[in-house]
């Protein structure tokens, strides 16, 4: 196909290829609509709500799944950090306990999760100026963080409990959780869960999305996988530093069990300071850094890879690269 030859079927939202830039110097209006098409939902097609649910919830759930399968030796290991009192000892042993129960817990959770994030995503990229689109990711992540808690809060409350020795397997604690405290158990610190996950759900997505956006449009191409991930552990480094406080107090409350140790929020900020000091806020932030990094990491490569694989795999996508190949 000659270069200089640009099939009128390409929609706007596909990736620019090398040919397609040397095309365009000859047209700034057609380059500039081109590149704004790179960040936002084509206004040409009508948004398919029911494709981007499902392509989001498979991507969501495998990406879940595979950062939790490789990274969660490194989660127990700052759980246990947490959860320690004062001078406490760190048990090194039974890295994996609570890994079965936890995928069954995060499979659906992330799923729910990405299921929510992309549709509100593009919904408000496409209501609000393009100026305005820290504020859609922010506000997406946190409504895809406030839906997929009713999930990944008891999920949660079953893995730290058996993290810290406190249960055998994930049927044993759901069961033993309800018969001492109640269904409600297993939504212990429930609030504190969702004061350090939508922040930092919010914050994590509007980082890698920002820089997602800047780094298209310096580059004038789609990001590779290396750099998706690069950008990805960057953000869940960040973000995983800066809510490292609430991270424990969010522990605390859930593993504390029927002891009721702590009876609140700031009751348990105000204990741990009191007792431990403020550093016992910030325990636990270096496996956390190096975990939610490399989580960024493979969660949004792996994220990224599916959606590609997803698109690649539509209908007009597979007409214009069978029109490059001739």
């Amino acid at each position: 196909m000659d270069p200089r030859t640009v099939s009128p079927n390409v929609s706007t939202s596909q990736t620019i290829s090398p040919d397609g830039l040397r095309y365009k110097k000859c047209d700034p209006h057609k380059e500039e609509n081109k590149l704004s098409a790179l960040v936002h939902v084509g206004d040409e097609n009508p948004f398919d709500f029911f494709r981007v649910f499902y392509e989001s919830v498979i991507a969501g759930a495998t990406a879940g799944v595979v950062v939790e399968a490789a990274l969660y030796p490194i989660d127990t290991i700052k759980t246990r950090l947490q959860a320690a009192h004062g001078g406490g000892k760190v048990i090194l042993k039974g890295l994996y306990s609570g890994l079965g129960g936890n995928l069954a817990g995060v499979l659906p959770a992330s799923a729910i999760f990405l299921g929510v994030y992309e549709p509100a995503k593009q919904k408000l990229l496409k209501a609000f100026p393009e100026n305005m689109s820290a504020f859609s990711h922010l506000t997406a992540g946190a409504l895809g963080g406030a839906a997929s808690s009713l999930v990944r809060v008891p999920t949660e409350v079953v893995k730290q409990r058996m993290q810290t020795g406190q249960f055998a397997s994930a049927p044993a604690a759901v069961r033993l959780i309800v018969a001492k405290e109640g269904f409600k158990g297993l939504y212990a610190g429930y609030g504190s869960f969702l004061l350090r996950d939508l922040p930092f759900d919010a914050i994590q997505f509007c980082i890698y999305e920002q820089l997602r956006i800047g780094y298209k449009l310096a580059a004038r191409r789609d990001l590779n996988d290396p750099e998706n991930a690069m950008l990805g552990a960057f953000a869940g480094a960040i973000t995983g530093a800066v809510t490292t406080p609430l991270d424990v107090i969010k522990t605390r409350l859930m593993v504390q069990g029927s002891a009721k140790q702590y009876k609140g929020i700031f009751d348990c900020v105000r204990t741990v300071v009191k007792e431990e000091g403020t550093h016992a806020l910030l325990k636990g932030i270096g496996p956390r850094v190096l975990w939610i990094g490399l989580g960024g990491s493979i969660f949004f490569g792996v994220l990224e890879k599916t959606k590609q694989m997803f698109a690649e795999r539509r209908p007009e996508n597979r007409k214009s690269f069978s029109l490059k190949q001739n």
